[in-house]
């Protein structure tokens, strides 16, 4: 992890406040380019330092449980959201020995995935985070080999480890009378607001820390899992498709950029989607481009709000570590929450 670069005004968290950004007032909206550098590839993954890290797991591993956050790579077994290649797997026989081997095939963003730095830019600037071009990431440099700038491998060295919190909103949305809290569908383009997060956060007894990679459980999984295939199979045959997701909205980034690491959610995009065509940007060009937040998206937190509900506690020490894919989008997240 790199510290930030001289020259910036930095608060007690050690980064510079949100009304600061653009930090470079000709780059784009929010962003926070050469914070940590020119070269950097870490984005807010810079915030989990080896002290962050250490006190994690000292304040949140006391019992040694262990949950899994993945979905499994073959749940979306036909066809999948947004016309990815699911999953496949070949598996070999190595007659005349008693062995097999097996090969997958499959998109990084078909099941539980971050999204890495080459995913989503500005759109209308063009650029991925620290300024990289599409051409940057898809030429060669002057040796012949292929370009790995922003490459998700930059994310495996260390991993994405340290504090997670659970926001169940899912579970206390159910819980509130009709009129108190905002109508919610998973599968339509509603938003979650930032108000009913911070409501329920009050309502766990649940301390966010500054660095906390966070986990909002919609409801997506749950409602999933009670939906026949043909209903999945007519809302994938619906372009664009229509997810329900937070809020896009300034204090939206304000209270990310001034809390978290990471972010994540269960849903197939961890905002609502899509974008109406009014929206001045999408949560996915800020997070990304602007700031290398890693996003997570189809996180499997129905065991985990089940535990988290048990214990009486939703925070936990997280471990996840993404492919080591050299020039790598995305990749499953391989990903425990420990208690």
């Amino acid at each position: 992890m790199a510290p930030p670069a001289p020259g910036f005004k930095l608060n007690e968290n050690g980064v510079p406040d949100f009304d600061e950004l653009p930090l470079r007032k000709t780059d784009p909206q929010y962003s926070a380019w050469g914070l940590y550098g020119e070269k950097d590839e870490l984005g807010t993954l810079n915030r989990l330092t080896n002290e962050r890290v250490a006190a994690a797991a000292k304040g949140e591993i006391k019992t040694g449980h262990r949950v899994s956050l993945n979905w499994p790579l073959d749940a979306q077994p036909e066809t999948s959201f947004f016309q990815r290649q699911v999953f496949h797997q070949q598996l070999i026989r190595k007659d005349p020995r008693i062995v097999n081997d097996d090969v997958w095939t499959f998109n990084s963003q078909v099941s539980t995935q971050w999204d890495g730095l080459r995913h989503f830019a500005y759109q209308r600037e063009k650029l991925f985070y620290n300024g990289v071009t599409m051409e940057d990431i898809h030429g060669v440099g002057a040796d012949g080999k292929k370009n790995l700038v922003n490459g998700i491998h930059a994310w495996a060295e260390q991993g994405i480890v340290g504090r997670g919190i659970l926001i169940d909103y899912h579970s206390w949305r159910l819980s509130q009378p009709t009129s108190s809290s905002a109508p919610y569908d998973s599968f339509s383009t509603l938003s979650i607001p930032l108000s009913d997060l911070l409501a329920c956060l009050e309502s766990q007894g649940t301390q966010v820390h500054f660095g906390d990679i966070l986990f909002i459980r919609s409801g997506f999984m749950a409602t999933h899992a009670t939906k026949p295939r043909s209903a999945i199979l007519t809302h994938q045959s619906v372009i664009p498709h229509h997810f329900g997701g937070v809020e896009r909205s300034e204090p939206m980034l304000r209270w990310i950029w001034n809390s978290f690491s990471a972010v994540a959610g269960d849903q197939p995009s961890f905002e609502s989607w899509p974008a109406p065509p009014e929206a001045p940007y999408a949560l996915h060009e800020v997070l990304l481009a602007g700031w290398g937040c890693p996003i997570g998206e189809l996180f499997d937190l129905e065991k985990l709000a089940e535990h988290c509900k048990r214990e009486g506690r939703w925070s936990f020490f997280v471990s996840s570590e993404p492919c080591n894919v050299p020039g790598g989008v995305a990749s499953p997240p391989n990903v425990l929450a420990i208690f």
